[in-house]
């Protein structure tokens, strides 16, 4: 079974078996829930991807055929960016 040591600071390092069975790593969060049995468990943070949706705003214009069309004649065919 899995162990650690708590610091003096409070503080403890999720052995390799834990952090791999909740597939978590550096940087992630982790929930302790106090149960009224008083067993604790450990659960990761877990992120819905479709909340982020709309979160990173991009400067580029869509991409239309038309516009594409525009880019190559501009650049005369040529390749790169030079």
């Amino acid at each position: 079974m899995p162990a650690s040591r708590i610091t003096s600071k409070g503080q403890i390092t999720l052995p390799k078996a834990v952090r791999a069975a909740l597939a978590v790593e550096a940087g992630d969060r982790v929930f302790f829930r106090i149960g009224e049995d008083g067993v604790v468990v450990l659960e990761a943070e877990t992120v819905d991807l479709s909340a982020l949706r709309g979160s990173v705003r991009s400067r580029r214009r869509r991409a239309t055929v038309e516009r594409m069309a525009e880019v190559v004649r501009q650049r005369g065919g040529r390749r790169g960016g030079g």
